[in-house]
């Protein structure tokens, strides 16, 4: 039993695909839980616990993205429905021929005109993560449908179907390149898109953002802006050597082992004058300093004349995600970047409701 156990709080610890959207006595497990894997004697430690939401403990060191895959898959069985998010208007609406690249859709429901568009991605290491996660999306739903915005949430193909990080970008610029061409269909502005993504999402809309080759090759223009929430890797040739034990295997997978694969895949270096306006949340409780990276990020942004910003905040990886949307000081931060964008976009964010 302590083996099935101790897999079930693994997995129930990965913030970007099972935070907990109900009430409080489930909040308080879930926090008794993340305790429980923090001090864990079979090998969990008070740094496996600040992550734990990334998915392992000092256990899972050479779990592939096959293995945790499968785990996450057996969980997900077992608490079908219990973390989904609220309903879409349109669900599954491919941007492409694979089974995992499809979006999720939830209307404006005021303002008027064609409505701007956060297109949100979520994380998983690159492995695993699902669009419709409660933690990817209700708080944010909630907090901006009513004013107006579009919420369109992503999936796309993860590294057990052969899709390293770099393919994976290609993937969400694809994503970009459909919402722009599509979202009037939805009552959508398609010149007014946020890219917006968590831990591997992060990483991910960085990366389209920075590159203009990526989004040339999927037809992509540039977003309106991009927020990358406490990314996996803004810096991938800094962030490969102090990567999490746990996490060493998943990352050579998404990244490969040579500093000549991690270039083409780092936003940092693939940085050009074309890229919008970047806002780079970060933890402060990460002992992988994603800090530091943010800033020089936002250091070579500027010096190429683009607007960009470092957010950091006292929260644990999943928190960052999934608060969200949440009344504070923290929305309220990430909605003044997203106000700065474009005129539109900050009337609506600031209409009383």
């Amino acid at each position: 039993m302590a083996r099935p156990l101790a897999v079930m709080i693994s997995a129930l610890m990965l913030g970007a695909a099972f935070s907990a959207n109900a009430g409080p006595l489930k909040e308080r497990l879930l926090e008794r839980m993340q305790q429980r894997a923090a001090s864990a004697p079979e090998g969990g430690t008070d740094e496996d616990g600040e992550l734990a939401d990334m998915g392992g403990t000092a256990r899972s060191d050479a779990m592939s993205c096959a293995d945790w895959s499968q785990r996450v898959n057996r969980l997900q069985q077992r608490l079908a429905g219990r973390h989904s998010g609220p309903t879409p208007d349109l669900k599954d609406v491919a941007y492409g021929p694979r089974p995992l690249q499809t979006l999720d859709i939830y209307r404006a429901q005021g303002g008027g005109g064609r409505a701007p568009v956060v297109l949100m991605v979520h994380g998983g290491g690159w492995c695993v993560g699902d669009k419709a996660a409660g933690g990817v999306v209700q708080n944010k739903v909630e907090r901006w449908t009513p004013r107006g915005l579009i919420v369109v949430s992503a999936n796309y193909p993860m590294v057990s179907d052969g899709d390293n990080a770099l393919a994976q970008a290609h993937h969400i610029a694809r994503a970009l390149a459909f919402v722009q061409a599509h979202a009037v269909e939805w009552g959508g502005d398609g010149s007014r898109v946020v890219l917006m993504g968590h831990s591997a999402g992060a990483h991910l809309v960085s990366l389209v953002n920075a590159s203009s080759a990526i989004r040339a090759a999927e037809g992509a223009r540039p977003a309106l802006g991009t927020v990358s929430l406490d990314a996996g890797a803004v810096d991938v040739v800094t962030q490969m050597p102090q990567v999490y034990p746990f996490l060493k295997t998943r990352y050579r997978e998404a990244f490969g082992t040579t500093e000549a694969e991690w270039i083409p895949a780092s936003p940092f270096h693939q940085l050009t004058a074309g890229a919008s306006p970047w806002l780079g949340v970060c933890s402060t409780q990460r002992k992988d300093d994603p800090c530091a990276q943010a800033r020089a990020y936002v250091d070579k942004s500027r010096s190429l004349g683009i607007p960009a910003d470092v957010l950091p905040q006292p929260k644990n990886h999943g928190a960052i995600n999934k608060t969200l949307g949440e009344p504070g000081a923290y929305t309220d931060a990430v909605e003044r970047f997203m106000a700065g964008l474009d005129g539109q976009l900050a009337g609506l964010l600031r209409a009383p409701r």
